[in-house]
């Protein structure tokens, strides 16, 4: 078979292969890659929040809608170069409306859905920030979120419509001019991009070189299928689960990124019936999640068979051993091996993927002291800690990586500095930001602002420089701090932030602010107590530990932890203590 087996017979799902010989993105833009996988039979697979097929979408349909969306832009005086944003809802409206903006020479902006933290005003407070910093001159947007997206609209003093109400008016008959490769295709903003958000402006000559250096590296080709939940307003998702599935003539099945968080197994089950070869991607907590959900009692391989996903990817945020273990533990019997996991590095500014693992490969490892991390002479009074540092893999083709240091002088083997990268696919611009762009992008070369080391041609990544904790002359990175908390019982991945703040007495100090689930004053007294002991075995000075409610610390809109949102809220008081509110 080379169809993927579904739960319901009415609907055929869109075939793993086709006659249509494969092309990895060797195109010249974007409009012309779907152009071609018009050509085949395959196509975007939708599954409701239990994995039932819902939507069966044609690129063929795809095409066809994305060229009439295109002349009712036109119809509504959107010209070149001008900016459409686009409500992010994983689903063939937006997948139309994304395609037919960049058929008609405008720039599609991508902006994400309501999540549960904020409510209602927060985002569209959070809108009105990207709007005006995209300029747009429409906002579309799903109608079960007209409210919201009229009003964001409303004070950006932009046009608003629901997609229904949009995709109902006329399509005159119109010119439709190709784009130029040096085009700009999109403009993608940053998961974290929402206090002093940068769009990162993308051509078509960067998106298709990146697409084309990924499929490569992953060597896509015959029987290969993607499953994906990943949400499309994040470069892992648009980029790696969306665009490069046409530009790369793939099928997919989808899961919105709200159901994968209600029932992630669904995701397992999608794979499992697929009769070719899996890719599908996840951050660390996805895998974490579903390790989880199965019990030690469950005889999971009655359920999945997951012998198939060949390429088991992880990125957009540090990858944690531990939890990759916890997953094989949990799935090797269904058939999961660990050498499908593909660590892999990247960031929109790069378009979306630096280096990738080759296949096969699968995660690995180097133990790095404390002190070489932390850049000072080791302790000889204390015992020699350790953290695992996982291999991001090699540069994919046309991507040139180097680690620098002061001066920006480039660094040897297994030397810690900042992460540059030079490269076709690296950013045009940040829009209408061009001291940002200037400080970030030099003679070619992209300061990627993460810290890492190179170790014959493969990158390991260590952290982000902006995160590091510095005390004392000494550098401290967060997540040792916040993954040596989660060892204690009771914790799940992103439970815990760690930053440094300054005490009364005008000294630095670490700060950690850990999700709590004890009811009981006393336990928590204790609680409190065995989280000091831990930081301090780590930092070897004292902390500052706030216990707060489950569900308090921020995220981004790719799910990850937010520290700096979470400190900024800590300082102004909008995220407030277990004790101050039982007081209260």
């Amino acid at each position: 078979m080379t169809e993927i087996e579904q739960l319901s017979g009415a609907l055929q799902a869109t075939p793993n292969d086709c006659p249509l010989p494969r092309r990895r993105s060797d195109f010249a833009t974007f409009t012309d890659a779907l152009d071609y996988a018009a050509k085949s039979a395959k196509g975007m697979n939708f599954h409701d929040m239990r994995g039932t097929l819902e939507r069966v979408y044609t690129y063929v349909e795809l095409r066809a809608d994305a060229l009439g969306m295109a002349r009712r832009f036109r119809a509504a005086g959107i010209e070149k170069g001008d900016r459409v944003a686009l409500i992010a809802e994983t689903g063939a409206e937006f997948a139309a409306l994304f395609c037919g903006a960049v058929y008609a020479g405008a720039w599609p902006v991508p902006l994400p859905l309501p999540t549960g933290f904020g409510g209602k005003e927060g985002y569209i407070d959070q809108l009105v920030i990207q709007l005006a910093s995209s300029d747009p001159k429409m906002l579309l947007y799903p109608a079960e979120i007209a409210d919201m997206g009229a009003a964001a609209a409303t004070r950006q003093g932009c046009e608003g419509a629901d997609w229904e109400s949009f995709a109902s008016r006329e399509t005159p008959d119109c010119t439709l001019t190709p784009p130029d490769p040096d085009d700009i295709c999109y403009l993608q903003y940053s998961s974290g991009s929402t206090r002093f958000p940068t769009g990162v402006a993308v051509t078509h000559r960067a998106l298709l070189d990146n697409l084309a250096g990924h499929a490569n590296s992953m060597n896509v080709g015959e029987g290969d299928r993607v499953v994906s939940w990943l949400p499309w307003y994040h470069d892992m998702g648009l980029v790696g689960c969306f665009l490069s599935l046409i530009s790369n003539q793939m099928s997919v099945d989808y899961l919105k990124t709200e159901h994968f968080a209600r029932r992630p197994l669904a995701w397992l089950d999608l794979i499992s019936r697929n009769q070719g070869t899996t890719l599908s991607y996840s951050p660390t907590f996805g895998y974490d999640i579903c390790a989880r959900r199965i019990s030690s009692q469950s005889q999971v391989s009655d359920r999945f068979d997951l012998s198939r996903w060949r390429t088991a990817g992880n990125g957009a945020d540090m990858i944690r051993p531990d939890v990759m273990q916890n997953f094989v533990n949990a799935f090797s019997e269904a058939g999961f091996k660990a050498s499908a996991f593909t660590p892999s590095y990247g960031l929109a500014e790069a378009t979306l993927a630096v280096t990738v693992m080759p296949p096969g490969e699968g995660i690995r490892v180097e133990l790095v002291e404390e002190e070489r991390l932390s850049g000072t002479p080791r302790d000889l009074s204390r015992p020699a800690r350790y953290r695992a540092i996982v291999n991001c893999g090699k540069p994919i083709q046309g991507m040139d990586v180097e680690i620098r240091g002061p001066n920006d002088r480039p660094k040897d083997d297994r030397q810690i500095g900042k992460v540059w990268c030079c490269g076709t696919s690296v950013m045009h611009s940040y829009f209408r930001n061009p001291e940002a762009t200037s400080e970030c992008l030099v003679d070619g070369w992209l300061d990627t602002g993460d810290m890492g080391y190179m170790a014959e041609g493969y990158l390991f990544i260590v952290g982000r420089a902006k995160d590091m904790i510095i005390i004392n002359g000494k550098n401290h990175w967060p997540q040792d701090i916040e993954w040596a908390v989660e060892q204690l019982p009771g914790f799940n991945h992103g439970d815990i932030a760690a930053f440094s703040i300054e005490t009364e007495a005008g000294e630095e100090a670490p700060a950690v602010l850990v999700h709590c689930r004890v009811s009981d004053p006393e336990e928590r007294i204790k609680l409190h107590e065995t989280i000091r002991d831990k930081v301090r075995s780590i930092t070897g000075m004292n902390c500052v530990v706030e216990l707060v409610p489950p569900r308090t610390l921020p995220r981004t809109s790719s799910g990850k932890l937010s520290r700096a949102k979470a400190k900024r809220m800590y300082m102004a008081g909008e995220i407030v203590p277990l004790e101050l509110l039982i007081a209260a």
